[in-house]
């Protein structure tokens, strides 16, 4: 699943365009095609279709993992779930193979979502508030710092690794960039949150945030054949890195369930204490 770099890079690409697709902020929406209506949570498909149609791009961004499509008069948000991707192109051709919406555009041009598993969503909603309401704050936007975010996590006796997942503790975060960060921190994915000490609960955070900024700068991890473009990947300290060794110490990464998520890490360097 894109988790908040690879959202953000699409983010970026949706405003800037490249050599051979133009940003479409400030683009008028001049129709949708709706391909597979399960794709459209709210409102109605018939309202979907009404609303959006006239209405200008005003501005996109990112909150959590959701895309952001600020227009004229609504919101629009996208989740891309599993396999979701958005891809600027011209009219009257298939940019992909399993394209659900075509919005589109002036110019001759057309925003896809191509949603192979079916598990992105869209919202279009007078106040986009009431989907992020249940969301916990951005790690990189200020408004969590080092010492709010410690305070919040010694309050919790939940394990670090499902806790970190807990969109509405901290949000954006997916299972490549927590894995990477409590690496980075050196704290077990098992360790109980209210164990730690203040200074390794600061320690986390500049991991979160060290580890989110470095996978934006790298346009986020090509996954698999979901996300494509990416060069984090080629850095992951743990993710996805069973058996190898670890490159602080050596010692074999292993690899857990936890919470139903694939869990790696370095059983040296990522001890839990005796009083967990």
């Amino acid at each position: 699943m894109p988790e908040l770099p690879e959202v953000e890079t699409i983010v970026r690409a949706l405003v800037n365009g490249n050599k051979e697709t133009p940003g479409i902020v400030g683009k008028t929406i001049l129709g949708v095609d709706i391909r597979w209506e399960g794709t459209i949570e709210e409102p109605d498909i018939d309202q979907f279709i009404r609303r959006i149609d006239g209405q200008r791009i005003e501005a996109i961004g990112r909150r959590a993992k959701y895309l952001v499509f600020t227009l004229s008069e609504d919101t629009l948000l996208v989740h891309l779930r599993m396999s979701g991707a958005m891809l600027i192109g011209p009219q009257g051709v298939d940019l992909a193979k399993h394209v659900r919406v075509a919005i589109l555009l002036e110019d001759d041009l057309q925003l896809a979502f191509n949603n192979p598993r079916k598990f992105g969503r869209m919202w279009l909603l007078a106040d986009p508030e009431e989907k992020f309401r249940k969301l916990g704050p951005e790690p990189l936007n200020g408004d969590l710092d080092a010492e709010k975010f410690t305070k919040k996590l010694l309050a919790r006796s939940r394990q670090l690794k499902p806790l970190l997942l807990d969109q509405s503790f901290i949000a954006g975060l997916g299972n490549i960039y927590v894995d990477e960060s409590l690496h980075l921190a050196k704290l077990h994915p098992l360790r109980l949150a209210n164990s730690l000490q203040p200074e390794e609960g600061r320690e986390l955070f500049r991991a979160v945030q060290n580890t989110l900024n470095e996978g934006i700068r790298q346009n986020g991890a090509s996954i698999d054949w979901v996300y494509r473009g990416g060069e984090f990947q080629n850095q992951f300290r743990v993710y996805q890195q069973t058996d190898q060794p670890c490159l602080v110490c050596g010692t074999p990464i292993s690899r857990i369930t936890v919470g139903q998520r694939g869990t790696h890490f370095c059983p040296r360097c990522q001890l839990i204490p005796e009083e967990d």
